[in-house]
């Protein structure tokens, strides 16, 4: 591990941090609706691209910079301060009701060619916790990525890399790892077999988990769902389910940052019969298009500035690949979810009512792991299949 160690910095203010979770939860609906797909599940986190982007950043300057702030929604300040007290806070809360792991590294190669800005190194130190590593850039160094990759999603991920190309100079990762069970696992005479219905009408059999709630979450005409937490009320498993007749595409697309916090922070305390089918949900995807589209062309281009990262003899520095992978686990005893990115860079107990809510969640819904404090989804996805 290269010699960088983190030195004092300051975090964000409990203003700033609000505000920042705000603008975190519009920039996760905004890759979601970007990453969407109406013929296989999604699953993104937009924490963990967040980081990685973050990290980025403070080596942008220009026009690169200006739109990777505009597309992360913060300035390179808000974002490192925002970071810098957010895994803080992370950290000093996790204990043994649930495991919530975040990590970020940044590799650099040995080649000759390529000097790396030591302040760039130190900032992501600094706010980010990141482990710099100065590599040779061949087999072993894939190894190792993948492996630190491995090691931090708790084998969730097992690796993100599939190659290191030759005009390669750095990587920037981001891994993260949640596990937490909930209040009470579900008994076996609550799981049993029904039918999840496709938007073509295609039924599969699949065995659904039910069990009683107690905080129900209503989209005006659009939408029904519930609010299920995890032991220790800090964290809690959201879902949203497209009324009759609305497909899964049309309400994915009525989303944004705000309006999802608000639906998920209206909830109405209440009892709801609820049923969840058990998942498991793998997902890849080489992020590149989506944040272009998203606003952030520049750097993926031949003009890219990237000047504050370090210098290469062999030629302009620029993203080449935003590799993000995710994987979720829903069963009875709790969930498990893992999640990796990589930034490639190269040179060239609820009140009796009297009517009790029911959600059966028997047809393609959105679903998403969220922060009770703030309602910021970490993970976020849909399922449109069960045996995809």
């Amino acid at each position: 591990m290269e010699g960088i160690e983190p030195s004092a910095a300051a975090g964000a203010t409990e203003e700033e941090l609000r505000s920042g979770a705000a603008k975190e939860a519009d920039f996760a609906v905004r890759l979601f609706r970007r990453c969407f797909d109406a013929e296989k599940n999604t699953l993104v986190s937009p924490l963990s691209v967040l980081s990685a982007l973050a990290m980025t950043a403070n080596g942008a300057k220009g026009e690169t910079l200006a739109e990777m702030e505009k597309t992360l929604g913060m300035s390179t300040n808000e974002l490192n301060a925002y970071f810098k007290s957010m895994l803080e806070r992370i950290r000093a809360e996790e204990g043994d009701t649930f495991r919530f792991h975040l990590a970020n590294s940044v590799w650099f190669t040995s080649d000759e060619r390529f000097t790396v800005n030591r302040d760039f190194l130190q900032t992501n130190a600094d706010y980010y916790g990141a482990d710099v590593y100065r590599a040779p850039f061949d087999d072993t160094t894939l190894a190792a990525i993948n492996g630190w990759v491995n090691e931090n999603t708790d084998g969730m991920i097992p690796s993100i890399l599939d190659r290191i190309p030759a005009d390669a100079l750095m990587y920037l990762v981001n891994a993260l790892a949640f596990e937490a069970e909930w209040p009470e696992p579900y008994d076996e005479y609550q799981v049993y077999p029904g039918d999840f219905t496709l938007e073509d009408g295609t039924k599969r059999k699949v065995d659904f988990m039910h069990s009683e709630e107690s905080r129900y979450l209503e989209d005006g005409d659009a939408a029904v769902g519930f609010v299920k937490n995890y032991k220790g009320g800090k964290y809690a498993f959201a879902a949203l389910l497209p009324k009759a007749g609305r497909s899964l595409s049309d309400y994915v697309a009525s989303l944004d940052g705000e309006k999802l916090i608000d639906i998920l922070s209206s909830s109405e305390i209440c009892t709801v019969n609820a049923a969840l089918p058990k998942f498991e949900v793998e997902f890849s995807d080489d992020l590149a298009e989506a944040l272009g589209d998203m606003g952030m062309s520049a750097a993926f281009g031949p003009q890219a500035d990237f000047s504050g990262l370090g210098t290469s003899t062999g030629g302009n520095i620029s993203i080449t690949r935003v590799l993000h992978k995710t994987f979720i686990s829903v069963a009875e005893q709790g969930t498990r979810a893992g999640a990796a990115t990589v930034v490639e860079m190269n040179d060239g107990c609820a009140p009796e009512f009297e009517e009790p809510k029911y959600v059966t969640l028997d047809r393609p819904f959105v679903y998403m792991l969220i922060d009770r404090e703030t309602n910021v989804p970490f993970f976020i996805g849909t399922l449109t299949d069960p045996e995809k």
